[in-house]
């Protein structure tokens, strides 16, 4: 992908595309679905970022996919997971589910309670191996595992990870409690950073220093930086990808 655009450039949350479906409240960080914009399909290896609030009891029905990497967080709620694969599972606050498509599966998504709506947010990653073997997994997470510090959740780097990714591409999450955080890019990385819930303030070193301050649903695009810090009260989504075409 072309890097000639802003090194920091932040996506407010009304600026996303946003639909209502009654049972699905979405709103898409990159062209998606009925949502086409040939100038925004990816952030690198980064190729859907969708935040989705689903009614108690709906879900997505079974569906296919193929070569692509799927990982979904959830922020609130019981998310229930079945597929073509035999795999069944409930997916609750602060866990991870992953899906290697890999060859092609068919799955289903729902909220798995009747009173409570469900908050998740899910995202693509392009693989960097086509047609493998399709898989797929979830992770429990302690919150006290992401309190105040980065929790590596997904990976295909040398970095340890519980979810391994065929993509070099790295997904890290963490609870900010009025506290801070910094994180360095190697050469030629991209970020990708999503507030979830509270409010936070995101600053770069260098010449101009870059800030933004961001509220829930909103998110910042990073490249040519050497490292950031985050701080305030604040659920992160933080993606580090390499910047391959879609």
């Amino acid at each position: 992908m072309a890097l000639a655009v802003p090194a920091f450039a932040v996506q407010k949350s009304r600026d996303r595309f946003s639909s209502d479906h009654g049972w699905l409240r979405t709103s898409h960080s990159f062209s998606f679905a009925d949502y086409v914009d040939p100038a925004n399909t990816n952030w690198g290896a980064l190729r859907v970022f969708n935040d989705d609030y689903v009614a108690p009891g709906s879900g997505f029905p079974t569906h296919p996919h193929a070569n692509m990497e799927i990982v979904t967080y959830v922020f609130d709620g019981k998310l229930e997971h079945r597929d073509t694969l035999g795999s069944h599972g409930i997916v609750e606050s602060g866990g991870v589910q992953y899906l290697s498509a890999g060859t092609g599966l068919r799955h289903s998504e729902f909220n798995a309670t009747n009173d409570r709506e469900l908050h998740f947010v899910q995202m693509w990653v392009l693989p960097g191996e086509r047609d493998t073997v399709p898989t797929y997994g979830q992770v429990d997470f302690k919150l006290d595992a992401r309190r105040n510090r980065w929790l590596t959740v997904a990976s295909g780097e040398n970095v340890e990870a519980p979810i391994r990714l065929t993509q070099h591409a790295t997904l890290r999450v963490a609870k900010l409690e009025a506290a801070a955080l910094d994180y360095r890019f190697a050469p030629g990385r991209l970020g990708f950073l999503f507030v979830g819930s509270g409010a936070a303030t995101v600053t770069t070193p260098g010449e101009p220093a870059r800030t933004a301050a961001l509220e829930s649903g909103d998110a910042v695009r990073l490249a040519g930086l050497d490292a950031l810090r985050v701080e305030g009260d604040a659920e992160l989504v933080f993606w580090d990808v390499p910047p391959v075409n879609a």
